[in-house]
This record gives C-alpha cells, structure tokens and sequence, in this order.
C-alpha cells in the first residue's frame, strides 16, 4: 500500500496544484505498476513547479474506467501515459493531446521532441510547429512561455534532438535542419524570446 502511496504521490506532482481533483480522479483508475516512475524531471509551468517522470510502467485502465473520466481527467490520463515505456503507448495518448492547447499539457509535448521515436516527433512538427511560427497565436503563446520560463529543459531538449538525429537518423534526414525535432525546437526557441521581450517590456 505504501508504495502506491508514493507512486500515486509522484504522479501527482506532475501537474499543477488546480488541477488535483481532476488529477486524482484519473489516477484512481491507473492500475498498479510493477515498477515506480523513474527519471523524473522538472519545470515550470506557469511559475508552478511540476515534477514530470520520464518513464511510468502501468497498463492502460479499461475503456470503461476510463470512459468514467471527464474531459479534463482523460486529457491528465493520456499526459501521463505519454511518458509510458512503449513507445506505441506514447504516441497514441501523444495523438489525443498534442492539440490541447493547456500550459500544463506543454511540457509533457515538448519532452518527447527529445526522445528518439522519429513517428512520435513527426507528428509534433506536423501539429504544433505551423502554429508556433504564429505570433500571438493560441499555440505560440502557451509553448514560448513555457520555453521562457524554462532555458535549461528547452537547452537539454535541444541538445537531445541534435544527438539522435546524429546517431540515428541522418540517412533518413540528411541535415539537422531537415529533421522534424529541430524544426519544432527552432520555432519554440523563437516563439521564446518573443515571451522574452514581452515579459520585460511589461515590468
């Protein structure tokens, strides 16, 4: 019991504090994990600290369960299974979100430009990067601020982005800037320091 505890614990504290009833609510249907969370890692959303795993390890709940939860809950379910060790889990929930235009959604998209799974960043690019580019668009303004407010997670996303590509997969991409992860990486530093500027300029 106590190890769900702090596996229930750990999972909670990836999303901002507003959103714990809903978040419990969707943790009350995850089925326990054989192994706990690993790799965690943090950001800021919205000047809230959130502490996000890089790996969960728990089943999918039944259609059923899952069918109790309210639109809010099953967007807090499919974040989290975003970070599943399956790679096929990741992209399907990464499908159900990576529209949702939520700052506490951001964070759990742009970690998987960083990862290696080629299918998984092109479908980010395809979504996200033509509304980056959009000044003041809905997309661009939750993605460059949570880029702003975070240097060190979009600089280590960045460089995780240039690693694979460089390992992996420069016969499918022949240059860096062909590949999908930079694509989006270059726009959401841009939209950035647009969030930058705007930021000093109202202080």
């Amino acid at each position: 019991m106590s190890s769900e505890l702090g596996e229930t614990a750990a999972l909670d504290a990836a999303f901002p504090r507003r959103l714990g009833d809903d978040v419990r609510k969707a943790l009350a249907v995850l089925p326990p994990a054989p192994h706990a969370p690993t790799s965690p890692f943090r950001v800021l959303v919205d000047g809230e600290t959130v502490v996000i795993p890089s790996r969960i390890y728990s089943d999918a709940p039944s259609v059923a369960a899952e069918a109790t939860l309210s639109a809010t809950q099953r967007a807090v379910l499919d974040c989290l299974y975003t970070r599943h060790h399956d790679g096929r889990v990741r992209q399907r929930r990464l499908e159900r979100v990576v529209g949702l235009i939520q700052p506490w959604v951001a964070p759990f998209v742009v970690q998987l430009v960083g990862e290696y799974v080629d299918e998984i960043v092109s479908v980010i690019r395809r979504v996200l990067a033509p509304e980056l580019v959009v000044p003041h668009s809905p997309t661009e303004a939750v993605y460059g601020r949570l880029a702003a407010e975070n240097p060190a997670f979009v600089a280590l996303t960045g460089q995780r982005v240039a690693s694979y590509w460089d390992c992996y997969l420069r016969r499918r991409y022949p240059t860096l800037i062909d590949y999908p992860g930079h694509v989006v990486m270059a726009a959401l530093r841009v939209a950035a320091k647009r969030h930058e500027v705007s930021d000093g300029d109202a202080s």
